[in-house]
This record gives C-alpha cells, structure tokens and sequence, in this order.
C-alpha cells in the first residue's frame, strides 16, 4: 500500500530528523560550554552540518507529502546529558560524549539504508552526505579529545 508506505517512510526520517535536530542542540550546548577551548571551531562546523542535514531532511520528509518533527522529542535528553557532563566532568568528556552521539548516527543512518520503502533519493542522502560526514565528525572529535 503507497500510503503506508509514505507513512513509513515519513517515520524513518522523521527518526533521522529528530537525531540531527539532537545533534545540532547537543553541539550548540557544547560550544557554550567548551567556549575557546581547543576544537571550538571544529564544533561550530559540525554544528552547522548537522543543522544543514536538519533541513534538508524536512525538505525530503514534505516532499513525501509528510510533516516534519518539530522537536528532538525524547532524543532532547541527550543535550541536556552533554550539557551537564561538560560542566561536570569538563571538555574532554563532553567531545568523547558528542563522539558517541556520532557513533549512534551512524548506526541510525545505516539502519535507514536496510529499509526497502526507502525511496532512492533519501538512500543517496544518506549514503553520499549524512554516513561520510558522521565518519569524518567522528575523525574529527577523535582529535579535538586528543587536544584537551
């Protein structure tokens, strides 16, 4: 059935959305806290890609005919877990907890690829942007962790 599929499809990036929207709010507490440390503009950049991948996630997911999340919903949590382990337990805990968040992108983007109702155009999305920058964001913060 097309219209459950849409439904479907609409659910899986709507998944996606809401872990970039995550993202995006996690590394925005993360440069407030990290301030000028070492890395602060790899965040920022990171930052930004992952707000970038936000929208063009919701352009796919109204392109569907779909309506995008509005919030991170329980994913949101996860900000507010980086935000007080940074003023915790300080930077280098904070960039090795924005790694894991990477590392759970990845294993969300790749489960998006198995989904057959996946259309071609998302699958391309994901495997020609989202997986290789969440790779090169890993890369990244495994050198910002070196620095603090």
């Amino acid at each position: 059935d097309t219209t459950l599929d849409k439904v479907s499809v609409t659910d899986i990036l709507n998944t996606l959305l809401r872990l970039e929207l995550t993202a995006a709010q996690t590394y925005q507490e993360a440069m407030t806290i990290l301030g000028h440390s070492p890395g602060a503009m790899d965040l920022r950049r990171i930052h930004d890609e992952h707000h970038e991948a936000a929208n063009t996630l919701r352009l796919h997911i109204r392109d569907l005919g779909g309506d995008p999340v509005l919030s991170s919903g329980p994913w949101g949590c996860w900000a507010e877990i980086i935000e007080e382990t940074a003023r915790t337990l300080g930077p280098r805990t904070a960039a090795e907890a924005l790694k894991q968040g990477e590392e759970i992108g990845v294993v969300e983007y790749e489960g998006a690829l198995h989904q057959e109702q996946l259309p071609a155009d998302c699958k391309a999305l994901i495997n020609n942007a989202r997986l290789p920058h969440t790779h090169e964001h890993s890369g990244t913060l495994e050198r910002v962790i070196g620095v603090l």
